[in-house]
């Protein structure tokens, strides 16, 4: 595989701070990406891909000895957390210039989305997070009428996109719900401001997806849900931080109102080609501005200097 690119994410951040991921064992060093793009140079024979394929390497591995969830092709479920993971956890990742992967963990993309191909990986987060969204609200009826995204960050705008342009749904048009949510588009206007009680949400929502990880922010979505609502969590909170809250009250709507809250992390090959399916059908200008720098491999260590006008940063591989 010739490599492409790589995203950069806060994962990869805390790596390059010390603070977080595992080198392969008996090694001393990991090579980063996780956000994997990628274009075959030689595919093995029966494999299905062809030299030329753009593909993106899917980053978790099932534990060795697997758990009843690895071995049911949900390694993204792990019990025992034995998986492995590229660019994160006893494997080394994509961020080369060349680099294999096994075919049963390469995802084909359109040809079409080599300049936003890199955001497969993150897309992925957000179409699992919808599946347990819809899951968890499938245990009755389930028809919601309004959704709530926290967060302007690339999983808050591919959570807004993804409701357009998930698999099974005509491509958005201008002013169909979703058309104008992205970067640009007055993405934080929705973002709560202030305290937790369930009137400060004023839409009371049927679903919140919240991809923040601001401490305020994830009591304030638990506290402000319509009855029946469902809030899913993707975004990462820092340990240590502390604040107050009415955890009876919390407690009291969720157990009252049949509300639920879940997290969300990683993704399993279902959700990589659901959301390779998506980006093809999404508005590629709209991908494109996620897509804020770009920056050449002989100046990688500038990605992980944030700025204020970030959403994605890229490191060009080619």
């Amino acid at each position: 595989m010739d490599g492409v690119a790589v995203g950069v994410c806060g994962t990869d951040k805390e790596i390059v701070a010390g603070d977080y991921g595992w080198a392969p064992p008996g090694e001393d060093r990991l090579i980063l990406g996780h956000e994997s793009l990628g274009r075959v140079r030689e595919a093995p024979q029966g494999s299905g891909f062809a030299a030329g394929d753009l593909v993106v390497g899917v980053v978790r591995r099932p534990d060795p000895e697997p758990c009843g969830a690895c071995a049911h092709g949900e390694f993204d479920m792990c019990r025992n957390g034995r998986y492995t993971e590229r660019g994160i956890k006893e494997r080394h990742g994509y961020a080369s210039q060349a680099w294999t992967v096994e075919s049963e963990y390469a995802v084909r993309l359109d040809p079409g989305l080599e300049s936003v191909g890199m955001l497969l990986e993150p897309t992925t987060v957000v179409a699992k997070a919808w599946e347990q969204v819809e899951r968890v609200g499938g245990r009755a009826w389930f028809e919601p009428r309004r959704a709530l995204v926290t967060g302007a960050g690339p999983l808050g705008l591919l959570a807004r996109c993804w409701r357009a342009a998930r698999p099974g749904r005509p491509r958005t048009r201008p002013g169909e719900p979703g058309a104008e949510a992205g970067p640009g588009r007055g993405a934080r206007r929705d973002v709560p401001q202030r305290g937790h009680r369930r009137g400060d949400l004023a839409l009371r929502p049927d679903v919140v997806i919240e991809a923040t990880g601001a401490g305020s922010l994830v009591f304030a979505s638990m506290a402000g849900t319509a009855t029946y609502g469902v809030v899913c969590l993707t975004g990462v909170s820092p340990a240590g931080r502390k604040l107050s809250v009415d955890a009876g009250s919390i407690n009291r709507d969720l157990v009252l109102e049949n509300d639920v809250v879940v997290g969300s992390v990683n993704a399993n090959l279902r959700h990589y080609h659901q959301g390779a399916e998506a980006l093809a059908k999404a508005d590629r200008a709209w991908l494109e501005r996620m897509i804020t720098r770009r920056v050449p491999l002989e100046r990688a260590a500038e990605a992980f200097t944030p700025r204020d006008d970030d959403i994605k940063v890229a490191i060009t591989l080619t």
